[in-house]
């Protein structure tokens, strides 16, 4: 997929970005914007639980270059298992701008174009920890998750939901689970 941006041309000077999907070579970069823009407490969060020693969704991670190439934003989901159901969701995040490219739309169209991809491959639901009054510009709510919990501390009201295919949450209750792509059996199967 080439990279592009999203919404309309290109713009000039510091508004231009392109959105591309995330690849290896991006890691170090995406760490270092992450750490910048979220600061360290951002690994002791209940969702990075659900992402420590995990592989994001496949073909679920994405990021968005500056005009000359550098990463200025990034958005991941990640494959989990909701509660007791056991059913199949994403859990989003972080999504993350630059903070020397905030205003400028990548947030929005990094989360756009996340959520568009992720109805394209089929999934049915995407959950979230983030400001609800963000997020519901893009559908999400905290109406479907009453029944669903995080793994630790978080705030209840910030624990938010799209569904991608009604009725995805409907039976949904218990603690949300990790699921697939761990990265040891991952390097395990490619060794096989």
């Amino acid at each position: 997929m080439a990279a592009r941006r999203p919404e309309g041309d290109v713009g000039h000077g510091r508004e231009a970005f392109a959105i591309a999907p995330e690849t290896p070579a991006d890691v170090p970069a995406r760490e270092a914007l992450l750490d910048r823009a979220m600061g360290p407490k951002r690994k002791r969060k209940s969702s990075e639980k659900l992402r420590r020693g995990r592989l994001p969704a496949e073909g679920l991670a994405f990021v968005a270059r500056g005009p000359d190439g550098s990463l200025v934003g990034t958005v991941r989901l990640w494959d989990v298992r909701l509660g007791e159901t056991d059913a199949p969701a994403l859990l989003l995040g972080p999504l993350a701008v630059d903070p020397a490219m905030k205003g400028v739309g990548i947030g929005t169209a990094l989360m756009r174009h996340a959520v568009g991809e992720a109805k394209r491959r089929g999934h049915g639901a995407i959950l979230l920890v983030g400001d609800a009054p963000y997020y519901a510009r893009f559908g999400f709510s905290a109406e479907k998750t009453g029944r669903l919990s995080m793994p630790g501390p978080y705030e209840r009201e910030r624990f938010l939901a799209l569904e991608l295919v009604g009725g995805a949450l409907d039976r949904a209750h218990g603690v949300l689970k990790p699921a697939r792509r761990n990265t040891r059996s991952e390097a395990l199967a490619r060794a096989a």
